[in-house]
């Protein structure tokens, strides 16, 4: 076989592989799409079927289980305001603590309590 005709065979290969490159990237693409999670959505909880959470002796895990928004180092977080600081007295100085703003406070203002 000449240089020319191994030219042309990989010429003809090329175009025979390539479009399956495109299937495959296609499909990887599609995947990604049709099994991308969806988000989580915020958890709904009916009334009377509210968890109370003492923010004044909670633990950290507690407290990241029982109040939206609230993961585990703005937990500990919490903990910590709380051990520096003493009992929180209001349930707005909550906010005091870095990281959790109004809108959080809000979202769980019916499930905090501090006594």
């Amino acid at each position: 076989m000449t240089n020319r005709q191994n030219r042309n065979a990989g010429a003809a290969r090329a175009k025979f592989i390539d479009p399956f490159k495109y299937l495959a990237l296609l499909a990887v693409l599609l995947s990604g799409i049709i099994i991308t999670p969806v988000q989580a959505q915020e958890e709904q909880v009916p009334p009377g079927m509210t968890t109370i959470v003492n923010i004044n002796t909670a633990d950290a895990p507690t407290l990241a289980a029982g109040l939206n928004g609230i993961g585990t180092s703005r937990a500990e977080d919490i903990v910590r305001y709380r051990e520096e600081f003493g009992a929180f007295t209001t349930l707005d100085q909550l906010t005091e603590v870095k990281g959790v703003g109004k809108s959080t406070l809000e979202k769980n203002r019916a499930r905090i309590t501090l006594e």
